[in-house]
């Protein structure tokens, strides 16, 4: 893994800075005494180097994960969109467009193919087909929507290997 570069203005990363990512990528709720324990450095030095990560950016935030079907959210759709137009302007507004829906968990724009990818997290079908109405069929420079839907999720995974 490539250190960043204290001159390019970004964090040099340490093993130690190695040591406490990983650890809170597999779980966050750790205190940071036990963090510290976990990562073989003093609570102190623990907590200075999280705020530091944080402060970068580099720990962009910490949240839970929750289970969607636990939650009435059961069904997963990857949607490729295709505007009419794709100006720097127009892809803005889908982008503007599909960040107010709390549904759109993910939004991607790609290179080659469709403008943009969406990871969509919605109750059923009748939810799926009301966003895709309220999104896409009444959006006038939506050319091409095309779904598909998650039968089997065999992984998932939210760690970045540092």
């Amino acid at each position: 893994m490539k250190d960043f570069d204290m001159e390019g203005g970004d964090l040099l990363l340490d093993e130690l800075d190695r040591r406490i990512l990983n650890a809170l990528q597999e779980d966050a709720s750790r205190t940071n005494n036990e963090l510290a324990a976990l990562v073989h450095a003093s609570a102190p030095t623990c907590l200075r180097r999280v705020k530091r990560l944080a402060d970068a950016g580099i720990i962009a935030r910490q949240v839970a994960i929750v289970a969607p079907e636990k939650v009435g959210a059961a069904l997963t759709a990857i949607v490729e969109i295709t505007l009419d137009h794709q100006g720097a302007e127009k892809m803005q507004e889908f982008e503007a467009l599909v960040a107010g829906e709390a549904a759109v968990l993910q939004c991607y724009r790609v290179s080659p193919g469709p403008d943009f990818v969406l990871i969509v997290q919605v109750a059923d079908m009748p939810a799926y087909h009301a966003l895709a109405h309220r999104l896409f069929a009444s959006h006038a420079n939506v050319r091409n929507v095309r779904s598909f839907f998650s039968i089997h999720r065999s992984k998932f995974e939210t760690r970045i290997a540092v």
